[in-house]
């Protein structure tokens, strides 16, 4: 089908325009408010113990929900890609269950199970409080990002096949050198962007968490909770404003931390296949997880 310069054009200035009008306009009047009364206020704003307190807990479950989600995550789409057993087609349905229920029901449903009353509840009365404490925030995270490294991961399993692990497995390497050999490196963009996600989401996530969180500044108000209470409840606007801005910009700077990682990880299996080639007397060696099997004879595997 040939479309003609115009039309071209045209789908061009719509996909502009919409974007422009659906995430630069609010997020260009976001920062213009938080900056309307300065530097210093808006400094002021965001250095205030309530939103210290919000931001380190805010990155404090990201570091704790971004490694699990990794393992379980990788775990989970070797299970379903590799793995050939009953119940196979009930657990991809689990793994996108959070796309489908609302946060706030994830949350109720928490509060059901780990709540007073509740089938785990009784952990309460060994001085673990799970709802309306830390930890029932980073198992409302867990559940909200769930499904994103697996459903980044699992696509590239499919599609690199199983050929170079059958092989590398044939020449005697292990599961795990099997795994970090020749698996990790095969699917290091998918398991990146999976990451980069599952960060944007924990930093984020609203709905989940104000059903197990107590909201009490200090103990257990994220960055998002900040935000709703000075907005709704203490009537701050520009502090409010502040607060997502600053949300915004821990946001961004994941995204660029990660950006430049993965740049340098490119940039060194560049170098290291160009290197090997330039240094090989057979031409046309695949590089790559290619190349990761017969290096294990190399290593005396």
């Amino acid at each position: 089908m040939r479309i003609s310069p115009f039309t071209r054009y045209a789908l061009r200035t719509v996909a502009l325009v919409y974007l422009f009008i659906l995430l630069v306009v609010p997020v260009a009047l976001i920062f213009w408010r938080s900056f309307e009364h300065g530097l210093g206020q808006f400094w002021e704003w965001i250095t205030t113990p309530a939103a210290i307190s919000a931001l380190q807990l805010s990155l404090l479950i990201v570091a704790i929900v971004v490694p699990l989600n990794v393992v379980f995550g990788v775990a989970t789409a070797l299970a379903l890609t590799r793995g050939n057993f009953p119940g196979k087609g009930l657990l991809q349905s689990v793994v996108d269950l959070p796309f489908a229920v609302s946060p706030v029901v994830a949350g109720v449903a928490l509060i059901l199970l780990w709540g007073h009353g509740g089938w785990f509840g009784g952990v309460e009365s060994l001085g673990f409080r799970v709802i309306f404490g830390f930890p029932g925030l980073v198992l409302a995270t867990l559940f909200v990002t769930l499904p994103f490294v697996v459903r980044e991961v699992e696509p590239v399993l499919r599609e690199i096949g199983t050929e170079q692990e059958q092989a590398a497995a044939t020449l005697g390497a292990s599961g795990w050198q099997t795994f970090s050999r020749i698996t990790l490196p095969a699917i290091r963009w998918g398991l990146t962007y999976g990451v980069v996600l599952t960060i944007a989401r924990s930093l984020g996530e609203y709905g989940a968490v104000t059903m197990v969180s107590s909201n009490y500044p200090g103990i257990s108000q994220t960055l998002t909770l900040l935000v709703h209470s000075r907005y709704t409840d203490d009537y701050n606007e520009f502090g409010a404003y502040a607060a997502a801005t600053l949300l915004m910009l821990v946001a961004i700077a994941v995204l660029v931390a990660m950006t430049i990682i993965e740049r340098r990880v490119r940039n060194r299996y560049a170098d290291a296949s160009t290197s090997k080639a330039s240094t090989d007397t057979i031409p046309d060696v695949p590089d790559g997880p290619e190349a990761l099997a017969p290096q294990l004879i190399k290593e005396g595997v």
